[in-house]
């Protein structure tokens, strides 16, 4: 029998994905969102709202980053989510992380994440059902250490996922099926 838990934040797991800017003096400003999906193949939503100091870089340089965080770094991309830039500009700094300027776009590329989606900003919705922040993803970097051959392994890059229920990070990491394979057992 299921029971009624009152939530409404129900999808799970959700992805941590850090978001990489550059303030107006140039320094990184690094965010940790997990509202965000893809929205088709190279295109890439991110459910925030114009307050942050984020969204007001992107509508700026017209570029972001989107890292993949994980479990080495769980304790940097929780500060990058309970500290604003609006109010320390200098979190980045103060994170001990490194970056460098994306060869792409006009954003910074977080060293320490294993995975980085270079985007070009396409456009901002707001309103009720706004999506928010709306990019093209322009290419995409893996560090060497998470490749096998010239595809991801999942296991290495060890991704967490954010558990709207608990407020926990879990590691993504065991593989369970083929996917577009094992239902055809059922066809």
């Amino acid at each position: 029998m299921k029971k009624d838990i009152k939530t409404t934040e129900a999808i799970f797991p959700m992805p941590v994905l850090m978001i990489a800017t550059y303030n107006e003096d140039g320094s990184v400003n690094v965010m940790n969102a997990a509202w965000g999906t893809m929205r088709t193949r190279n295109q890439i939503v991110l459910k925030l709202s114009e307050p942050h100091k984020t969204v007001q870089n992107i509508k700026a340089r017209n570029a972001f980053t989107v890292s993949i965080a994980d479990a080495a770094h769980v304790t940097e991309a929780d500060y990058f989510g309970v500290v604003s830039g609006n109010d320390a500009p200098d979190k980045f700094a103060k994170s001990g992380l490194t970056a460098r300027k994306s060869s792409r776009v006009d954003a910074p590329v977080i060293n320490e994440f294993p995975l980085c989606m270079e985007c070009e900003f396409i456009e901002y919705q707001s309103g009720e059902y706004g999506c928010g922040v709306i990019g093209k993803v322009v290419n995409t970097l893996a560090d060497e250490s998470v490749l096998d051959g010239d595809r991801v392994d999942i296991e290495k890059v060890a991704a967490i996922a954010f558990d709207p229920y608990t407020h926990g990070y879990y590691k993504v990491t065991q593989r369970v099926g083929e996917a577009f394979q094992d239902g055809l057992k059922l066809k």
